[in-house]
Protein backbone atom coordinates (compact mmCIF):
# COMPACT_ATOMS: atom_id res chain seq x y z
CA UNK A 1 0.00 0.00 0.00
CA UNK A 2 1.49 3.62 -0.46
CA UNK A 3 2.26 6.17 1.65
CA UNK A 4 -0.39 7.99 3.02
CA UNK A 5 0.23 12.00 3.65
CA UNK A 6 0.76 12.63 7.55
CA UNK A 7 -2.98 13.10 9.12
CA UNK A 8 -3.45 16.85 9.58
CA UNK A 9 -5.79 17.35 13.09
CA UNK A 10 -9.22 17.18 13.30
CA UNK A 11 -11.47 16.88 10.52
CA UNK A 12 -8.83 15.58 8.09
CA UNK A 13 -8.25 12.57 10.44
CA UNK A 14 -11.03 11.18 9.25
CA UNK A 15 -9.32 10.11 5.98
CA UNK A 16 -6.87 7.86 7.10
CA UNK A 17 -9.33 6.49 9.19
CA UNK A 18 -11.55 5.37 6.35
CA UNK A 19 -8.38 4.11 4.91
CA UNK A 20 -8.34 1.99 8.09
CA UNK A 21 -12.31 1.03 8.39
CA UNK A 22 -12.12 -0.62 4.87
CA UNK A 23 -9.19 -2.60 5.69
CA UNK A 24 -10.50 -3.97 8.76
CA UNK A 25 -13.42 -5.27 6.49
CA UNK A 26 -10.95 -6.60 4.11
CA UNK A 27 -8.24 -8.13 6.45
CA UNK A 28 -10.22 -9.72 9.00
CA UNK A 29 -13.70 -10.32 6.89
CA UNK A 30 -16.15 -8.57 8.54
CA UNK A 31 -17.81 -5.11 8.03
CA UNK A 32 -16.45 -2.16 9.47
CA UNK A 33 -19.53 0.58 9.36
CA UNK A 34 -17.76 4.29 8.84
CA UNK A 35 -18.61 7.42 8.14
CA UNK A 36 -17.33 11.30 8.42
CA UNK A 37 -19.73 12.39 11.26
CA UNK A 38 -17.14 10.38 13.92
CA UNK A 39 -17.96 7.41 16.34
CA UNK A 40 -21.89 6.84 17.11
CA UNK A 41 -22.86 5.46 20.45
CA UNK A 42 -25.14 2.77 20.13
CA UNK A 43 -24.35 0.95 23.23
CA UNK A 44 -27.34 0.07 25.47
CA UNK A 45 -27.59 2.84 28.68
CA UNK A 46 -25.72 1.95 31.19
CA UNK A 47 -23.87 0.84 33.93
CA UNK A 48 -24.80 2.55 36.78
CA UNK A 49 -21.14 1.55 38.32
CA UNK A 50 -19.94 4.08 35.33
CA UNK A 51 -21.51 7.20 36.55
CA UNK A 52 -18.65 8.43 37.67
CA UNK A 53 -16.65 7.87 34.52
CA UNK A 54 -19.67 10.16 32.86
CA UNK A 55 -19.00 13.05 35.50
CA UNK A 56 -15.13 13.01 34.60
CA UNK A 57 -16.04 12.90 31.00
CA UNK A 58 -18.03 15.81 31.27
CA UNK A 59 -15.44 17.69 33.22
CA UNK A 60 -12.59 17.13 30.40
CA UNK A 61 -14.65 18.01 27.52
CA UNK A 62 -13.46 20.94 27.61
CA UNK A 63 -9.87 19.96 27.24
CA UNK A 64 -10.86 18.03 24.10
CA UNK A 65 -9.29 20.31 21.63
CA UNK A 66 -6.86 20.84 19.43
CA UNK A 67 -5.03 17.22 19.44
CA UNK A 68 -7.71 15.69 20.98
CA UNK A 69 -11.06 17.93 18.73
CA UNK A 70 -11.84 13.96 17.66
CA UNK A 71 -12.52 12.38 21.14
CA UNK A 72 -16.27 11.50 21.38
CA UNK A 73 -17.19 12.11 25.24
CA UNK A 74 -18.83 9.29 26.71
CA UNK A 75 -22.50 10.43 28.09
CA UNK A 76 -23.74 6.75 28.93
CA UNK A 77 -21.93 4.85 32.09
CA UNK A 78 -20.55 1.81 30.09
CA UNK A 79 -18.29 -0.81 31.15
CA UNK A 80 -16.14 -2.04 28.48
CA UNK A 81 -15.77 -6.23 28.05
CA UNK A 82 -13.02 -7.85 30.11
CA UNK A 83 -11.02 -8.10 26.47
CA UNK A 84 -8.96 -10.91 26.38
CA UNK A 85 -5.85 -11.00 24.75
CA UNK A 86 -1.60 -12.15 25.30
CA UNK A 87 1.34 -10.47 25.75
CA UNK A 88 5.41 -11.03 23.60
CA UNK A 89 5.12 -14.26 25.36
CA UNK A 90 2.08 -15.62 24.22
CA UNK A 91 0.63 -15.45 28.32
CA UNK A 92 -3.24 -14.53 28.66
CA UNK A 93 -3.74 -11.26 29.33
CA UNK A 94 -7.32 -9.54 30.57
CA UNK A 95 -8.18 -5.64 30.28
CA UNK A 96 -9.18 -5.98 34.12
CA UNK A 97 -5.72 -6.71 35.36
CA UNK A 98 -5.16 -2.87 35.21
CA UNK A 99 -8.33 -2.35 37.40
CA UNK A 100 -6.98 0.50 39.32
CA UNK A 101 -5.31 2.65 36.91
CA UNK A 102 -6.37 4.97 33.88
CA UNK A 103 -6.23 3.07 30.90
CA UNK A 104 -5.79 4.01 26.98
CA UNK A 105 -6.84 0.78 24.98
CA UNK A 106 -5.36 0.77 21.37
CA UNK A 107 -6.19 -1.51 18.61
CA UNK A 108 -3.72 -1.22 16.24
CA UNK A 109 -2.46 -3.33 12.96
CA UNK A 110 0.32 -3.58 10.76
CA UNK A 111 -1.45 -3.22 7.52
CA UNK A 112 -3.00 -0.41 8.90
CA UNK A 113 -1.00 2.63 7.68
CA UNK A 114 -2.44 5.28 10.05
CA UNK A 115 -1.89 3.02 13.06
CA UNK A 116 1.94 2.04 12.17
CA UNK A 117 2.22 6.58 11.99
CA UNK A 118 0.34 7.02 15.53
CA UNK A 119 2.43 4.29 17.77
CA UNK A 120 5.79 6.04 18.22
CA UNK A 121 3.22 8.86 19.44
CA UNK A 122 1.92 5.94 21.52
CA UNK A 123 4.87 4.79 22.54
CA UNK A 124 6.22 8.58 23.90
CA UNK A 125 3.22 9.03 25.73
CA UNK A 126 3.59 5.55 27.72
CA UNK A 127 6.96 7.12 28.12
CA UNK A 128 5.49 10.40 29.68
CA UNK A 129 2.26 9.46 31.48
CA UNK A 130 2.74 5.51 31.83
CA UNK A 131 3.29 4.60 35.37
CA UNK A 132 0.94 2.76 38.69
CA UNK A 133 -1.45 5.16 37.89
CA UNK A 134 -1.46 5.50 34.15
CA UNK A 135 -1.04 2.77 31.19
CA UNK A 136 -1.21 2.74 27.50
CA UNK A 137 -2.38 -0.94 26.36
CA UNK A 138 -1.87 -1.06 22.86
CA UNK A 139 -3.30 -4.58 21.50
CA UNK A 140 -2.43 -5.99 17.93
CA UNK A 141 -5.01 -7.53 16.04
CA UNK A 142 -2.78 -9.22 12.99
CA UNK A 143 -4.13 -11.77 12.00
CA UNK A 144 -1.56 -13.60 10.72
CA UNK A 145 2.66 -14.13 10.71
CA UNK A 146 3.26 -12.59 14.34
CA UNK A 147 6.63 -11.68 13.10
CA UNK A 148 5.56 -8.86 11.36
CA UNK A 149 4.47 -7.16 14.56
CA UNK A 150 7.56 -7.66 16.50
CA UNK A 151 10.13 -6.82 13.82
CA UNK A 152 7.68 -3.72 13.68
CA UNK A 153 8.54 -2.63 17.01
CA UNK A 154 11.95 -3.25 17.10
CA UNK A 155 12.18 -1.47 13.96
CA UNK A 156 10.73 0.94 14.76
CA UNK A 157 12.53 1.63 18.57
CA UNK A 158 8.84 1.12 20.51
CA UNK A 159 10.54 0.10 23.72
CA UNK A 160 8.18 1.58 26.02
CA UNK A 161 4.71 0.25 24.80
CA UNK A 162 3.53 -3.36 25.74
CA UNK A 163 3.59 -6.17 23.35
CA UNK A 164 0.24 -7.51 23.43
CA UNK A 165 -1.83 -9.13 20.57
CA UNK A 166 -5.00 -10.94 19.18
CA UNK A 167 -4.33 -13.18 16.52
CA UNK A 168 -8.15 -13.73 16.46
CA UNK A 169 -8.99 -10.27 16.49
CA UNK A 170 -11.75 -10.64 19.06
CA UNK A 171 -10.91 -7.84 21.03
CA UNK A 172 -12.02 -5.43 18.19
CA UNK A 173 -14.95 -7.42 17.32
CA UNK A 174 -15.83 -7.17 21.30
CA UNK A 175 -15.73 -3.68 21.12
CA UNK A 176 -17.36 -3.31 18.00
CA UNK A 177 -20.19 -5.20 19.30
CA UNK A 178 -20.82 -2.22 21.55
CA UNK A 179 -20.07 0.46 18.99
CA UNK A 180 -17.06 1.38 20.13
CA UNK A 181 -14.75 0.12 17.12
CA UNK A 182 -15.71 0.90 13.47
CA UNK A 183 -12.09 0.97 12.12
CA UNK A 184 -9.02 1.27 12.75
CA UNK A 185 -7.22 2.00 14.73
CA UNK A 186 -9.80 2.63 17.36
CA UNK A 187 -8.70 4.06 20.73
CA UNK A 188 -10.82 4.16 24.56
CA UNK A 189 -9.73 5.96 27.56
CA UNK A 190 -11.32 3.59 30.67
CA UNK A 191 -11.49 4.49 33.76
CA UNK A 192 -9.73 2.50 37.21
CA UNK A 193 -13.66 0.72 37.15
CA UNK A 194 -12.90 -0.12 33.50
CA UNK A 195 -15.47 2.08 32.25
CA UNK A 196 -15.34 4.27 29.30
CA UNK A 197 -14.23 7.82 29.87
CA UNK A 198 -13.76 8.58 26.01
CA UNK A 199 -13.73 7.32 22.39
CA UNK A 200 -11.48 8.17 19.42
CA UNK A 201 -12.01 6.24 15.92
CA UNK A 202 -8.77 6.95 13.93
CA UNK A 203 -5.31 8.30 14.71
CA UNK A 204 -4.38 10.31 17.17
CA UNK A 205 -1.35 12.81 18.02
CA UNK A 206 -1.01 11.32 21.53
CA UNK A 207 2.48 12.52 22.27
CA UNK A 208 0.67 16.29 21.58
CA UNK A 209 0.36 18.98 24.53
CA UNK A 210 -2.96 18.43 24.40
CA UNK A 211 -3.00 14.91 24.82
CA UNK A 212 -0.86 14.94 27.95
CA UNK A 213 -2.91 17.50 29.55
CA UNK A 214 -6.53 15.92 28.74
CA UNK A 215 -4.93 12.21 29.67
CA UNK A 216 -2.92 14.14 32.89
CA UNK A 217 -6.47 14.88 34.04
CA UNK A 218 -8.16 12.20 33.46
CA UNK A 219 -5.89 10.37 35.42
CA UNK A 220 -5.62 13.29 38.19
CA UNK A 221 -8.65 15.22 38.06
CA UNK A 222 -8.45 17.01 41.56
CA UNK A 223 -4.88 17.92 40.65
CA UNK A 224 -5.87 19.61 37.14
CA UNK A 225 -8.68 21.76 39.35
CA UNK A 226 -11.57 19.62 37.99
Amino acid sequence: MPEQPSPAPAATRRIPYVIGAVLVGTVIGFAGVFGFGGLKHTAAAGDPACAGAIDLSRKLEPLAHGEMAALTMATTPLKLPDLAFEDGDGKPRKLSEWRGRTVLVNLWATWCVPCRKEMPALDSLQTKLGGPKFEVVAINIDTRDPEKRKNFLKDANLTRIGNFNDQKAKVFQDLKSIGRALGMPTSVLVDGQGCEIATIAGPAEWASDDAVKLITAAVNPTAAGL
